[in-house]
């Protein structure tokens, strides 16, 4: 079973964290997505942690999780924090495969992204 767990900063205000939430499950409900199961989860000040939702996925059946930061840039988070969060977890699980995956300022889609939403503003 093939998980994806999407990774945000966290924010003390709730409503930021409902949108991460809100996204996961907008995936969930996704025919496109290759993922058996869709997760939030966050670096801090929100929950679940990183370490949760990789449990939290793990006691659901997965047995890869694809951890996705959900980050502009690949700044210290990106780069430092959330790699050493996943290398205390793989130990723990070793028949599982846990995978970092580029941050979502990384994609290539996201020129076109930009442009599209800036020509549609709220």
């Amino acid at each position: 079973m093939k998980a994806l767990l999407i990774v945000a900063h966290g924010s003390r205000r709730q409503v930021s964290n409902q949108e991460v939430s809100a996204l996961a499950e907008q995936l969930r409900g996704n025919p496109e997505a290759d993922f058996d199961l869709v997760e939030a989860a966050f670096l801090e000040l929100a929950e679940p942690s990183i370490p949760q939702g990789i449990e939290h996925c793990i006691s659901q059946g997965a047995n890869e999780v694809i951890v996705f930061p959900y980050f502009l840039n690949s700044g210290r988070h990106v780069t430092e924090d959330i790699p050493a969060i996943l290398d205390e977890v793989r130990p723990r699980h070793p028949e599982v495969c846990i995978v970092l995956s580029q941050h979502i300022g990384a994609s290539p889609a996201m020129p076109a992204l930009v442009l599209q939403t800036a020509v549609n503003p709220a």
